[in-house]
């Protein structure tokens, strides 16, 4: 049985006990999942539901960045957050690699050309 995917990225509980450290590294993995998330819709031709996760995303950097404020991770810390950001990277690129011909497309009809079809 395939997991089900949600249209918007969960956002990390935080707790009283949460230690803002761990706060931080909760909203980078949520941003992971999220981005994860974005590229199997993206695989899977469904634009609409990465346009969505996508604001999605933003969301959760808006809240990151207010949680980030005066606080910083050090050593073990900030070695998992580099890993984390090198996977949302890579999430990313192939995203946007999947998207180029979809722009393409967008681009062509928006400029008024005939769409091209091959045979």
């Amino acid at each position: 049985m395939l997991p089900t995917m949600t249209t918007t990225a969960t956002p990390p509980v935080i707790t009283p006990s949460t230690t803002p450290h761990t706060a931080l590294l909760q909203y980078y993995e949520a941003i992971e999942n999220a981005s994860r998330d974005m590229l199997q819709a993206a695989r899977d031709g469904d634009w609409d539901r990465v346009v969505k996760l996508e604001g999605a995303c933003a969301v959760l950097i808006s809240q990151l960045k207010h949680a980030a404020t005066g606080t910083a991770l050090a050593g073990e810390e900030a070695q998992l957050k580099a890993r984390i950001m090198q996977r949302i990277l890579l999430n990313d690129a192939e995203i946007r690699y999947l998207a180029e011909p979809w722009l393409e497309d967008i681009d062509q009809m928006l400029s008024g050309q005939p769409r091209q079809v091959m045979h």
